[in-house]
């Protein structure tokens, strides 16, 4: 088992800021949920977000659709 996995049993998910080009960790954690899936989201692997909305996204795809659903 990997321990950035964030289906294990013991994962926290962290409360982030989200800036223009990067975030900032306001609680420590190893994943954040997706805004459009409610799927997890290592923080490793986290690319994509709403600064705005402050708000995560999993794939480009899901941040573009919640971008038009939105008519941001």
């Amino acid at each position: 088992m990997n321990i950035l996995d964030p289906t294990r049993p013991e994962a926290r998910e962290a409360k982030l800021r989200y800036l223009d080009a990067d975030f900032q960790i306001i609680l420590e954690g190893e994943f954040v949920r997706c805004a459009a899936t409610g799927d997890p989201i290592p923080l490793s692997s986290l690319r994509y977000w709403n600064v705005l909305r402050q708000v995560p996204f999993k794939t480009a795809e899901a941040a573009f659709d919640a971008l038009v659903r939105s008519g941001e």
